[in-house]
């Protein structure tokens, strides 16, 4: 069964960013292939990763629910699950599957149903599941995963950044889901940050190359295997998952 890694934040806190250089540090391992899911409406990660994304999974569920009163319940499931195979992004070393647009005023029950069902299916094809969650963890709340390993709530050490941690750690201890492990990950942080009962998982310095490779175009890849943030996210995961990565990215 695939780990599966999730991670939430407001919009800014950098939890895009987190992802990128979770899949790419875990790509880095020969041991088995990593599914990538952007579950943000404002989809970032395939940009970051340096793909051109396929089609949508809210553009395949809007055509079930469309043909819902024209086609048999085996027609949909199959045209479900043709899609879904249709729309993976094959990269080096991971796959990329883009959720895109929050659902809209029909009902999307049945599309969901079936989404979790092929998701169960997909991910033991995997050794990673890493998703990249709006705030409101939609794609969660919806149980299109019933399993989580690792929730990573990236925060920022202000007020505001507090406050939006504690919330969405709220939100994530009222999912109807198995969550096993919730915790912050503080970002352009200088230390870890005690909240309340939540756990800290670490903090990643402020490193202006991440914001200066953006801004040339540039993908994650295209960072120094020596980038401060890389190497604690690095940290971060050996402590997390038991693992060490150290010179492991091909």
């Amino acid at each position: 069964m695939a780990i599966t890694i999730a991670i939430s934040g407001k919009g800014g806190s950098g939890k895009t960013t987190l992802a990128a250089m979770i899949i790419r540090l875990l790509a880095g391992q020969s041991q088995g292939a990593i599914l990538a899911v952007d579950a943000d409406p404002n989809s970032c990660l395939a940009p970051m990763m340096g793909v051109e994304p396929g089609t949508s999974i809210a553009d395949i569920r809007e055509k079930v629910v469309e043909k819902a009163p024209t086609s048999s319940g085996m027609d949909r499931v199959r045209s479900f699950e043709y899609g879904i195979q249709q729309a993976i992004t094959e990269a080096a070393g991971f796959d990329l599957l883009t959720m895109g647009r929050p659902e809209g005023p029909g009902c999307y029950c049945a599309a969901n149903n079936m989404l979790r069902t092929f998701m169960d299916k997909l991910s033991p094809q995997y050794q990673y599941v890493i998703i990249d969650n709006e705030a409101g963890m939609e794609h969660l709340s919806r149980r299109t995963t019933n399993n989580v390993d690792l929730l990573c709530i990236v925060a920022q050490p202000s007020p505001v950044g507090v406050l939006t941690a504690r919330r969405i750690y709220e939100l994530a201890k009222q999912l109807p889901i198995s969550v096993k492990e919730i915790g912050v990950i503080w970002n352009r942080a200088e230390s870890r940050k005690k909240v309340d009962e939540i756990e800290s998982f670490g903090y990643i310095p402020n490193d202006e190359s991440i914001l200066e490779a953006s801004m040339q175009g540039q993908t994650i890849f295209d960072l120094e295997e020596n980038n401060t943030a890389l190497l604690a996210v690095r940290n971060i995961l050996e402590s997390k998952l038991n693992l060490s990565l150290t010179n492991n990215e091909q």
